[in-house]
């Protein structure tokens, strides 16, 4: 308040210059109102006295703590000085100890090498005089392994009186390297004299030694010769004795892949031989180095075999007139498949036997790349340069690519052809059904898919599957597709004699063209059926079949494999499309049309009876009798030359057709009660017989009429609630409200005000 007397002012405004008594006032209640939260801080502050006063006598006890405490810090700080000095002292004189330790573990390692120079010298020159050559070379790994340059410092740095020791290093180093070059020179000597004369146990002998004298190239690049030139002549002795086989005998057909396949298995044979032997004296690391010089002998042995097949089977010239033959010349023009047949599957047999070796080949490289690298990447990146390059570059799998580019070809053209011919020379099975077209076409399709998978190669495997899709679906589907456009001729076949002239007159030329037609569309009706499932069971085989035969491939090649099976199921949809056409066709020429007068017999017939009409339609149905007995004579027309699903189709078919024409008609009656009872009874008598008229249950489609007859039976209007909305029960209503009173008004008994009056 002394603040506001000596500032007369309020919310910027000086009281001295207030004229109005309003401001006056304003400023007043302000000064009022600031004086009492003053008041109240005053009063909240006092308050808190008490608080304030303990905690200053509890500061006041700790002061003679915070003075032990200052000095215990002091006393601690000046342990740790001390402490801090000490272990300088001690670590300096530690640092000493490793010094002086070190110099005399190199003193001693500088004795021990002498004392090895010494042991070496004297060695070797034993060994060499008894012609203990592997002593020998052991003595000289032994010694290229001690630091020269660390010894004769070491003797350098040596007092006078140790230049009688520095002159005996010099002389055991001459010694020594005299005596390296004179073993190296006679080993390779020697190895050359065992290459000479064949001799493998000296061969192997000297092929040990060249690692302890620190040449490991060398030795692997002289041992892989030696091999390679007992290789070749193996293979050219193969090769030969195919040339000279008899063209007639048994092995024939594989003369090439017999040779091929003895030149593989024997350097597989050679490799896990010998890998033992490298990996043990050579150390890990070097396999790959000896299979890829391996690999090239396997190159040009291997695309020798290759190029002698291609000769003498005639194979780039077969490719060549495939890609000449036009789309439609004669056939005189074209090359008969039947030649490519004994190509095609050694071709294939060639791949697969190259495939396993090349497989062999990584195993064995991989499993020694893992056991010389240490890191994962290192790991990885040699696998993809070196081993990758081994087997993806080498010419045995270029010469392999190039013949399997030109077998999809020549596949392609037998294939087609093939199926081509079979379209061609079509007949009739022995039951008079189906037609030998679809069995010949599968037979062609799964032989052809079959044989790429024996290949081993899965982009091989796909370009067939997706051929054999392609020519299933259009070359083969389009001819039976275009046998059902044609239509179903209309008539039909002698009831009596239906089956046996479709098993028997067919060939004897006895048949109608217009019989002819409607045999012709029916067997290809089944024959759609048949490749439908024909196409299900080769997928599921070939899936099973992929699964033991390629299981090699990688996660990448089996989803190829499962996209171009899957693409075999978009052929058993087009099948099925084809098939509700055909069946369709038939339904729509032979079946609706004989129905509609039918079934028109029933607006015809009265159902506003008396009992006495009730009792004679017991008796003798007008209505549902006849329909039974002509559906019969219908249906048996097709029960004989139909498959049982095609059957089974057609009567599914027919009883749509019933059911709605039916439901027609009765919309267009009247009835009284005995009526209704009536049509439930020919209802049922319809249902059952549709029933045993095939497997395929068609009693849902008649749901709508048994609910119309059920309305039909009521004996009031206001009966329908017991059947409807809350106590309808497990039942579900077809018919909506509105179809409900329509059905109600064809009862001539029910009055239309009541009918009105229905709440549902």
């Amino acid at each position: 308040m002394a603040a506001a007397l000596t500032n007369p002012s309020t919310d910027g405004i000086s009281v001295e210059k207030m004229t109005e008594y309003a401001d006056m006032r304003a400023a007043y209640e302000q000064l009022c109102r600031s004086e009492d939260e003053i008041d109240v801080e005053l009063d909240t502050l006092l308050a808190q006295q008490h608080d304030l006063a303990a905690k200053l006598s509890r500061l006041d006890q700790l002061l003679p703590g915070l003075s032990l405490l200052d000095a215990d810090s002091r006393q601690l700080a000046n342990m740790i000085g001390f402490t801090s000095t000490l272990a300088d002292n001690v670590s300096s004189k530690v640092r000493q100890l490793d010094v002086a330790k070190r110099r005399v573990n190199e003193s001693l390692s500088r004795v021990d090498d002498i004392l090895d120079l010494k042991f070496c010298t004297d060695g070797v020159q034993m060994a060499l005089q008894v012609e203990d050559y592997e002593q020998a070379a052991a003595h000289i790994h032994r010694f290229l392994g001690l630091d020269e340059s660390a010894l004769r410092d070491a003797a350098a740095a040596g007092d006078d009186d140790d230049a009688g020791e520095g002159g005996q290093l010099d002389a055991a180093f001459a010694l020594l390297h005299a005596a390296t070059r004179d073993l190296v020179a006679l080993v390779r000597r020697e190895f050359d004299d065992a290459v000479a004369v064949g001799d493998v146990a000296s061969v192997e002998r000297f092929f040990k030694i060249f690692p302890l004298l620190g040449l490991h190239d060398e030795g692997l690049r002289r041992f892989s010769g030696f091999l390679r030139e007992k290789i070749a002549a193996t293979a050219r002795a193969n090769l030969e004795a195919a040339l000279g086989a008899d063209p007639a005998g048994p092995r024939a057909g594989v003369l090439y892949t017999d040779a091929l396949t003895l030149l593989l298995e024997g350097v597989a044979r050679v490799v896990e031989i010998h890998q033992p032997l490298v990996e043990t004296y050579y150390g890990p690391g070097r396999v790959l180095t000896f299979v890829a010089d391996l690999q090239e002998e396997v190159d040009v042995q291997a695309c020798r075999v290759i190029d002698e097949f291609r000769r003498a089977r005639a194979f780039d010239h077969k490719c060549a007139l495939v890609l000449q033959v036009a789309p439609r010349s004669s056939p005189g023009e074209r090359l008969d498949p039947r030649e490519l047949d004994v190509v095609l599957a050694e071709a294939t047999l060639l791949n697969a036997r190259a495939e396993l070796y090349l497989r062999f080949v990584r195993r064995r490289a991989a499993s020694d790349i893992d056991a010389a690298v240490a890191t994962h990447e290192e790991r990885h990146r040699q696998m993809s340069s070196r081993l990758d390059d081994l087997i993806g570059r080498c010419a045995l799998a270029r010469a392999m690519q190039e013949l399997l580019g030109r077998y999809v070809s020549l596949e392609e053209y037998f294939m087609r052809e093939s199926v081509a011919k079979a379209v061609a020379m079509d007949a009739p099975d022995d039951d008079g059904r189906t037609s030998s077209v679809v069995d010949d076409v599968f037979f062609v399709v799964s032989k052809c898919v079959r044989r790429a998978a024996s290949s081993g190669a899965v982009d091989v495997v796909c370009a067939l599957l997706n051929l054999a899709r392609a020519v299933v679906e259009t070359e083969y589907g389009d001819v039976l597709r275009a046998r059902l456009r044609a239509g179903f001729p209309s008539g039909l076949l002698d009831l009596q004699q239906a089956y046996s002239v479709l098993h028997a007159s067919l060939q004897q030329g006895k048949l109608s063209d217009a019989d002819e037609g409607r045999v012709r569309f029916l067997v290809t009706l089944n024959d759609v059926a048949v490749s439908g499932e024909h196409l299900r069971t080769l997928r599921a085989s070939l899936e099973a079949e992929f699964t033991a035969r390629l299981s090699h491939a990688g996660e990448r090649e089996r989803a190829k494999l499962a996209s171009c099976l899957t693409d075999l199921a978009a052929a058993e949809a087009r099948f099925a499309e084809t098939l509700e056409f055909g069946v369709e066709q038939a339904h729509r020429s032979a079946v609706r049309p004989r129905l509609k007068p039918w079934v028109e017999v029933f607006t015809y017939v009265s159902h506003d009876i008396s009992e006495a009409e009730f009792s004679e339609y017991e008796a003798n149905d007008p209505f549902v009798q006849g329909l039974v007995v002509n559906i019969e004579s219908l249906l048996t027309s097709f029960r004989a030359p139909l498959l049982p699903a095609n059957y089974d189709r057609l009567v599914a078919a027919l009883v749509i057709d019933v059911a709605a024409m039916l439901e027609g008609a009765v919309l267009a009656s009247r009835f009284n009660r005995l009526g209704g009872v009536q049509f439930d009874r020919e209802l049922r008598a319809l249902t059952g017989y549709l029933a045993s008229a095939s497997t395929w249950s068609g009693r849902e489609r008649f749901a709508r009429l048994s609910q119309i007859a059920t309305i039909l039976n009521l004996e009031r209007v206001a009966e329908i609630l017991d059947y409807w909305g809350a106590n309808a029960g497990a039942l579900t209503w077809r018919l909506t409200p509105g179809e409900v009173r329509q059905v109600l008004a064809l009862r001539t008994d029910f009055r239309i005000e009541d009918i009105k009056r229905l709440k549902l």
